[in-house]
């Protein structure tokens, strides 16, 4: 029954259906038969590029999602990156910070005596393998100084600290031990092989004077101030050359400004006062005057405003023009610069004589005629000429292939000094037929350390050599007489090849200069031409290099918050 039941119930279902069909249908047909307007251009236009929007945004959005993709994985790898470089700075600083012990020399060999810590000799240091040789290090001076930013530190742009390395950071980072003896050398026996040292510090124990036996020796001392006879200099003038002297005229360029803004002082004492006076046309005192101003129109007139129409900066040269190891295009854009900032150049300008007030100076006109005027200074800074130290003259004197010496130690071209056996010179007291400049004495002591490299191996090998030759002729076989002559002749080669040392050249990298004003002078060698520039750009490029060139990373960070400091806060104008 229920079967019989269910399909009764689905047929009555569908004539319902049909019914309801039946009823609906004319009405359907006659609203399909009524008219309908057709759609517009326009309509149909949007339909069209609705469907092409719909059909391209998968593709759109793929492209989006790439790109997102992108700048996730570049921010990512520029975050490693850092992290990456943070370690590895942090990592350098730990590794200066915490040295290893070093091994102590073999006493069998042969003792490196090296004079001074400038640029010469602290370039041999960081070069040479110390366990070739007994090193002994010997200078007053137990730091690196770098010298080319020593303008800056005069007016504040960098403190002195920062462009000190300590002498013994990285001595106690060499392979073997290297002993240091903050001292004076004051003599040199050339034929008893003896440099004698002198404690010159304030503070000397039992013993302050001694002697130390050498073999091999490089003398590196550098050259000191020349006066050229003129009466007063020394007396009367501040020099360029190390921190103390960057000290002093920091100090006395804030008591001229304090001095002449004392109550009741003259107008004709103010002006003499804030005439600030530089004697060298050389790219240290064309610095110095750049910084000099610079100081004055950043902070100087802000802080101390009664100084303001007085303050004047004069840069005497002895030579027509400044700066004349550069281009004639860039000579002339110093003088222009310093023209636009008020610095005043007397080129063909000869002092003859210093007072504690003004100098005496010969100047020649364009007419030819000379003419004899006093300038009245209260700052004069002497930044031209080097001159022997005492210890180089005496050398001098016991060598007598040197008798015709009158700037330097005479070197030939592997620097060794003319008529002196294991004696060596680099940087400013050595005469190489080079400018006594930084670069060229950094590379006289990166090629002595090759050398000394070289040699310490070729003096290995010829050892090893005659052990060879004794055993080649003590061998009981014929297998082991052919054995030590392969070796031998192997060994040999390499001797050769050791020995065939070539001389020393230079290779002049270029020439920079700070002008002031946030502009710099460069005249880069760049393959068989140079690249003469000028401008702020070259001043970026002036800052960059010297930071690449300072001696260590902490040097470089200190140099670079220094700047950072001065820019933000000023330079300050306080006197120590």
């Amino acid at each position: 029954m229920r079967p019989f039941a269910a399909a009764n119930l689905v047929s009555q279902v569908q004539l319902a259906g049909r019914r309801a069909y039946a009823t609906q249908r004319p009405s359907l047909i006659a609203s399909r038969a009524r008219w309908t307007p057709r759609p517009v251009q326009s309509q149909i236009a949007l339909r069209q590029s609705f469907r092409q929007q719909s059909n391209l945004t998968p593709d759109k959005q793929q492209v989006k999602k790439g790109g997102f993709r992108f700048l996730r994985w570049t921010w990512r790898l520029t975050w490693l990156s850092a992290i990456a470089g943070l370690g590895y700075v942090g990592y350098g600083i730990y590794e200066t910070r915490n040295p290893v012990d070093q091994p102590q020399p073999d006493p069998k060999k042969k003792t490196l005596v090296v004079l001074g810590t400038g640029w010469g000799s602290v370039s041999l240091l960081k070069k040479l393998d110390t366990e070739n040789y007994n090193v002994v290090v010997v200078s007053p001076r137990n730091y690196f100084l770098f010298t080319p930013l020593l303008p800056s530190c005069t007016v504040g742009t960098i403190e002195h600290r920062s462009i000190m390395e300590p002498i013994r950071n990285f001595l106690r980072h060499k392979k073997a031990a290297v002993k240091y003896y903050e001292a004076e050398a004051t003599k040199i026996d050339y034929e008893k092989r003896l440099v004698y040292i002198n404690d010159e510090s304030p503070i000397k124990g039992d013993v302050s004077q001694t002697q130390i036996p050498f073999d091999m020796l490089v003398v590196g001392v550098g050259a000191e101030n020349a006066t050229f006879g003129i009466p007063g200099v020394r007396e009367h003038g501040l020099f360029l050359k190390e921190v103390g002297d960057a000290q002093a005229i920091r100090n006395r360029i804030m008591d001229c400004c304090e001095t002449a803004t004392f109550k009741d002082q003259s107008e004709e004492e103010r002006q003499r006062l804030l005439h600030m006076v530089v004697v060298g046309g050389g790219p240290t005192g064309v610095e110095f005057a750049g910084e000099l101003q610079d100081f004055f129109h950043s902070d100087l007139k802000k802080w101390i405003p009664e100084i303001k129409e007085k303050f004047h900066v004069t840069l005497v040269e002895a030579l027509p023009n400044v700066l004349p190891m550069f281009s004639k295009q860039l000579i002339d854009y110093t003088e222009k610069t310093f023209a636009e900032e008020t610095i005043d150049i007397r080129t063909k300008t000869m002092v003859k004589n210093v007072t504690d007030k003004y100098i005496e100076a010969e100047s020649t006109g364009p007419d030819g005629k000379k003419q004899l005027e006093r300038i009245p200074y209260g700052l004069l800074v002497w930044a031209t000429g080097n001159a022997m130290r005492p210890l180089v003259k005496d050398l001098i004197n016991q060598i007598p292939a040197q008798k015709d010496s009158r700037r330097g130690l005479a070197v030939n071209e592997y620097l060794v000094v003319k008529g002196a056996d294991n004696v060596w010179a680099v940087g400013d007291c050595a005469v190489a037929n080079y400018a006594p400049t930084a670069q060229v004495a950094a590379q006289e002591g990166a090629f002595l350390a090759r050398m000394f490299n070289q040699m310490a191996k070729s003096e290995e090998i010829e050892a090893k050599l005659a052990e060879l030759s004794d055993v080649q002729e003590k061998a009981s076989s014929k297998e082991a007489r052919n054995q030590a002559f392969d070796e031998i002749k192997d060994l040999q080669k390499r001797l050769r090849r050791m020995k065939g040392v070539n001389p020393f050249e230079y290779s002049h990298q270029g020439s920079l200069a700070y002008i002031g004003s946030e502009k710099a002078v460069a005249d880069i060698s760049w393959f068989s031409g140079n690249i003469a520039s000028g401008g702020t750009i070259t001043y970026f490029f002036w800052r960059s290099a010297y930071l690449s060139m300072c001696f260590s990373t902490r040097n470089r960070i200190l140099v670079l918050m220094d700047w950072v400091k001065a820019k933000v806060f000023g330079r300050d104008v306080s006197r120590v």
